[in-house]
């Protein structure tokens, strides 16, 4: 199975929303523009994105004589991978580069850092792992396995342990060593408790004063949890100035348009997203290709 029809599957039920809208061959009338931002609201692209890209497709449709619903469906392809912000560069390839992933417990965090990680390696990268997630001890444990699985160093510390001084010593270790991506995992954290915040922007100031190389602090955010997760990333940002963003689990929601709605909204670019469990499943993120699978191009003709 290729790139593109793995994304395609994963994006399955998010793709069913649309499904109504092109596959019934029906006239492009009012109905259809009314059923169609409905659907791009209901997909959790937000209002703003959902009126938006109706109001310029409408504009199109008139201009180019588009009278087909089915004629439409690339035009909205274009039109939702233009919502999303470009990459200037992609931290997983563009070495030397130090990454820290940030987000809430259960977003997916520590696989991603694994599958990255293995990723690497089989690229023939040097790569070297941070467990600063102290507070979790099923997360190192996690993560030890991966560097196993990859073959890639885990640096870290015992439970408990201040999480910003394993972020100083696998640092340390990488400039040694002259490794070229270093990956951290940090502990879940609510973006909800001041508190734990606090404690993340030390992370990331120690270890952006610390290191040599570029620093890049990614969310990794669960598309599952919709506008809840659009949230999460407002307050993250806030605190943490982001760099980009990793979107996970899209194969578990039809709900699969936050991601246009994050990445418009905090004007973030998207390095990865998730459409499944194995490790080719975490792909690097192309907005023309996510659009077309989302909305089914060239499905049904």
């Amino acid at each position: 199975m290729g790139m593109f029809d793995s994304l395609k599957r994963g994006l399955a039920r998010s793709r069913e929303a649309f499904a109504e809208v092109f596959y019934m061959g029906g006239e492009v009338d009012e109905d259809f523009w009314e059923d169609l931002e409905d659907r791009l609201v209901m997909g959790d692209m937000g209002a703003e994105v959902a009126m938006q890209v109706t109001d310029d497709l409408r504009e199109q449709a008139a201009r180019e004589g588009l009278r087909s619903a089915r004629q439409l469906r690339d035009a909205l392809a274009k039109r939702l991978a233009a919502e999303f912000a470009k990459a200037e560069c992609d931290p997983f390839e563009d070495v030397p580069s130090c990454v820290l992933f940030v987000g809430i417990n259960g977003a997916g965090k520590t696989t991603t850092v694994g599958k990255l990680a293995g990723v690497a390696k089989a690229e023939g990268k040097s790569c070297l792992i941070g467990g600063a997630d102290t507070f979790r001890a099923a997360a190192i444990e996690q993560l030890e396995v991966w560097g196993q699985r990859s073959g890639v160093e885990v640096v870290t510390r015992e439970r408990g342990a201040d999480p910003a001084s394993v972020c100083y010593d696998v640092l340390d270790r990488a400039e040694k060593d002259g490794t070229q991506l270093v990956l951290i995992d940090t502990a879940g954290r609510l973006h909800t408790s001041p508190e734990l915040m606090r404690e993340l922007e030390k992370v990331v100031r120690v270890t952006r004063k610390r290191a040599s190389i570029p620093v890049r602090v990614v969310l990794v955010i669960d598309a599952t949890t919709g506008q809840n997760g659009l949230n999460q990333a407002k307050e993250f940002n806030s605190a943490l100035d982001l760099d980009g963003l990793i979107v996970t689990k899209l194969d578990g929601t039809a709900k699969g348009g936050i991601a246009v709605a994050i990445s418009h909204d905090l004007n973030l670019p998207i390095y990865r997203i998730g459409v499944g469990e194995g490790i080719d499943d975490l792909q690097t993120f192309d907005a023309m290709d996510f659009a077309r699978a989302l909305v089914g191009e060239g499905e049904g003709e």
